[in-house]
């Protein structure tokens, strides 16, 4: 569960928007994601990413990472079980990262390949689309990660004998600026 918002961190990796060559620094990232039961929806969040992206010869490599204990649904019995289900304490880290060409920079919607490492797998998500917004010299971008638990081999939790559904999208807004 919060474990493919990390992704989504995951998943955010997609600042390569660069318009030269340098370096990019994440100022701002929430990541959340949303788990599904029969009887209730939850999300989790999480403010604590970190990133960087380099640009260079008309490419730019970015990498973000955020750790799994960041995220908070608001019930820390939840959170103590997802850190469990997710296997937080030998993975403390999700890990995205992208390449984007430089020239997508200059676009209001950007579709990234993502690698995303969670819970001991990694999983490759193709044109996942975001929406740039460049303002003040920022890079805000928006969008939604498809994360599934299947995709990190991750056994749906249950409640009451019913597991959660399968998919976690992560939601991700984030904050890049030049450095």
């Amino acid at each position: 569960m919060k474990k493919t918002i990390l992704m989504a961190f995951a998943l955010l990796a997609l600042p390569m928007l660069a318009a030269a060559d340098g370096q990019w620094v994440l100022e701002q990232c929430t990541l959340t994601y949303h788990v599904s039961h029969p009887l209730h929806q939850n999300e989790g969040v999480s403010h604590a990413a970190r990133g960087k992206g380099v640009c260079h010869a008309g490419q730019c490599d970015f990498l973000i990472a955020v750790p799994v204990k960041s995220f908070d649904s608001g019930d820390s019995n939840r959170d103590i079980h997802m850190l469990q289900v997710t296997r937080g304490a030998e993975f403390p880290m999700v890990t995205v990262r992208t390449r984007l060409p430089e020239s997508d920079a200059t676009s209001a919607t950007v579709n990234a390949d993502l690698e995303i490492q969670f819970a001991g797998q990694t999983a490759q998500y193709k044109q996942v689309p975001f929406k740039l917004v460049t303002q003040g010299g920022a890079t805000h971008l928006t969008g939604i990660i498809p994360a599934t638990l299947a995709d990190f081999k991750i056994d749906p939790p249950s409640l009451l004998t019913m597991p959660v559904k399968n998919d976690i999208p992560i939601r991700v807004e984030m904050t890049w600026r030049p450095q």
